[in-house]
């Protein structure tokens, strides 16, 4: 008579990855700002942007929000909402942002939102059930008034290789900063526009989606993003069907303190 086979231990979370085994993935608010009530004009493919972005990160189990064309009161008032929620037995937390913007703002549609009083909402001191969890902040919007030009350099190549570095996490309860655990996207760089194509929608979104559908679940975020920067930064772009070729450069600013894998 054959002994019944063990049940097989759970591999235990790696010590320097977030731990994504919660109830739940966590919620992904998606702020699409198609109609200003200003002069500003009208942002002609912002919905294709947005209808992409909710079936990345539903296929990534998150449970997507979307607030179109919503006022500075409005935007606050659900983000406050979302900062007071229980996130216990969430993942992670993300929130995006498809709009006009300036350097260090975003447009609702009546009036500009810092984007700083946006993520401070999320901090550690405000938002205590997201502390140790990561907090995605991606922002489709210009950020000044520049565009970037094209030069000529080496060929260059993107590289997957880990660090294979270990670092020790100490085994008894330690603080972190309030800040921590942050990662900001953003579509193009402080001081520069962003490129939107009027039928498909923003460059920079469409790479973002088109990696997030083929390595959302096996690659490292920041690796990922990665990835988008250079293939938006390989893109020629004609903004307004000019003649002269333009580039753009995303960035991000990472304050992850793990390796983030939506696995």
């Amino acid at each position: 008579m054959s002994r019944p086979r063990a049940k097989r231990k759970r591999k235990a979370d790696s010590p320097m990855e977030y731990k994504m085994d919660h109830k739940r993935r966590g919620n992904a608010l998606i702020f699409n700002q198609k109609n200003f009530q200003s002069n500003s004009n009208t942002r002609h493919g912002t919905d294709k942007d947005r209808d992409n972005l909710k079936e990345r990160f539903r296929d990534l189990k998150f449970q997507v929000k979307v607030y179109n064309d919503k006022d500075k009161k409005t935007v606050l008032q659900e983000l406050h909402k979302a900062a007071e929620m229980d996130h216990t037995d969430a993942d992670c937390f993300v929130c995006i942002f498809l709009t006009h913007g300036e350097e260090g703002q975003i447009s609702a549609q009546d009036d500009m939102i810092k984007i700083k009083d946006i993520t401070d909402l999320f901090r550690g001191d405000q938002c205590k059930s997201l502390v140790g969890k990561p907090k995605i902040f991606i922002f489709q919007a210009c950020a000044g008034k520049k565009y970037e030009t094209p030069v000529t350099g080496m060929a260059g190549e993107f590289s997957d290789d880990e660090d294979d570095n270990e670092v020790e996490e100490a085994a008894n309860i330690y603080t972190i900063p309030a800040g921590a655990d942050f990662l900001m996207c953003y579509s193009s760089g402080m001081g520069f526009y962003s490129i939107r194509n009027k039928e498909s929608g923003s460059y920079y979104i469409q790479d973002l989606c088109e990696t997030l559908q083929k390595h959302g679940s096996t690659m490292e975020i920041t690796e990922l993003l990665t990835m988008v920067n250079l293939k938006v930064s390989q893109r020629d772009m004609y903004p307004e069907g000019g003649e002269e070729k333009k580039k753009q450069m995303p960035c991000f600013i990472s304050m992850l303190t793990k390796k983030l894998l939506f696995k």
